[in-house]
Parts: structure tokens; C-alpha cells; sequence
């Protein structure tokens, strides 16, 4: 019997069980198709657009220069923050370098939350998927040895074959944990890269307008 033989047989439980396990793989593979096409294109792009920057003989061409590898943009709003200006408020009260740290700081939060994007639900999919499965499987074998006590007669061939299709659900639910928990491991270590890189990225350029203080550069 299939899966879905399973489910046009199944009741309510196992009905919403196996939609809920339906949903969560979709969800997991758009999300593991859209940060398999997006983390490569963002390692690229900053490795480039950093490099780009330090090659660049000014701020502004470094920005223009910047620009045309930053597809995913998140190096030029490191850039944009440390230009930014807002005189006669507190965020312009302290010295350059605190208003530099606070500034890069904010910018590099937006960044890392947009590449984190998707890796929650990849996780709550990869360590819940299991269980979802699983009650499906004993919600499957309760309602199975309860029909084959009603008949009155037991076999091995009525509780096999009963049992063996509950046990799809826990099938299910694997399949669908386990892409979920090695996209969450793959783009963990992308993620940890890019982020090791603009921090370095942000340290570099605070230290570089903090010595430079409100010369043009």
C-alpha cells in the first residue's frame, strides 16, 4: 500500500497528520531551492565586492565598484551606515568611533537576519518531521489492532500487513527530517563564512573611517 492509499483510507488524525507532514516538506524545499540558489551568489558577491573595496582609490568608487558584485546587498549597507550622518541627535552623540561601532553593528544585524532567513523553519522541520511521523504511525497501529480485535480472529497475516502500512508514516516523516537537517547543516556553514567575512569586513572599514575621522576619503 502506498501513501497515498494510506491516507484515502485513513481518518481524520492520519488524514492531518499526513497534510501536516505534506506541508512541511514543501515548505522545507522551497526553502532549501531558494537558499541553494541565494548563499553561493551571496559567498561570490562579498568575497568580490570586499575586494573590490579595498582596490578601489576612494569611497565613492569603492561604492560603485562595490556595487556591481553585491547582488544580494549586503555589503554596501555596511557602506551606506558608515557614511551615514545625524547631527543634533543622540545618535551622533560620542566619539566617531562609537557612532562607527553602533552604525556597522546595525547594518551587519540586518544582513545576518536576512541570511538567516529559512534556517528556523528548517530546523523546527528536521526535529519535528520524526515525531509527526510517528504519531501518525501510532495513531495508525491503535486504530489497526483495535479492527483486527473487533474481528475476533487473529493472525499474523491481519497484523502484519495493518501495522506495515501505519509504519509509512514514520517513513514519511524521515523523508522529510532529513533533507531539512542537511540543507540546515550545508547552509549553516555558508551562512558562518559570509558572516565570518563581513565582520571582518565591518571591523576593517571601522577602523579605517575612526582613523580617518571626518577627512573625505
Amino acid at each position: 500500500m502506498s501513501f497515498w492509499e494510506l491516507f484515502a483510507q485513513g481518518d481524520a488524525v492520519s488524514r492531518g497528520v499526513a497534510l501536516l507532514l505534506l506541508a512541511m516538506s514543501v515548505a522545507s524545499w522551497v526553502v532549501i531551492l531558494w537558499k541553494a540558489w541565494l548563499l553561493p551568489r551571496a559567498v561570490g558577491g562579498v568575497a568580490r565586492g570586499v575586494a573590490a573595496f579595498w582596490q578601489a582609490p576612494s569611497l565613492d568608487d569603492a561604492r560603485q565598484k562595490v556595487a556591481a558584485f553585491d547582488r544580494e546587498f549586503l555589503v554596501l549597507p555596511l557602506i551606506e551606515a558608515a557614511r551615514a550622518e545625524a547631527p543634533g541627535t543622540l545618535a551622533a552623540a560620542g566619539d566617531r568611533s562609537q557612532q562607527l561601532t553602533r552604525l556597522l553593528r546595525d547594518a551587519l544585524h540586518v544582513a545576518l537576519n536576512k541570511l538567516q532567513n529559512g534556517q528556523v523553519l528548517l530546523a523546527t522541520v528536521g526535529s519535528t518531521a520524526p515525531f509527526v511521523g510517528l504519531l501518525g504511525t501510532v495513531w495508525g497501529i491503535y486504530h489497526a489492532l483495535t479492527g483486527i480485535a473487533s474481528a475476533g480472529q487473529i493472525t499474523i497475516d491481519k497484523v502484519s500487513g495493518p501495522v506495515g502500512e501505519a509504519l509509512i508514516m514514520t517513513a514519511a516523516g524521515l523523508a522529510v527530517a532529513i533533507p531539512a537537517v542537511l540543507a540546515y547543516n550545508v547552509f549553516g556553514r555558508q551562512i558562518g563564512r559570509i558572516e565570518a567575512e563581513l565582520e571582518g569586513f565591518a571591523r576593517d572599514l571601522r577602523e579605517l573611517l575612526a582613523h580617518h575621522g571626518g577627512e573625505a576619503i
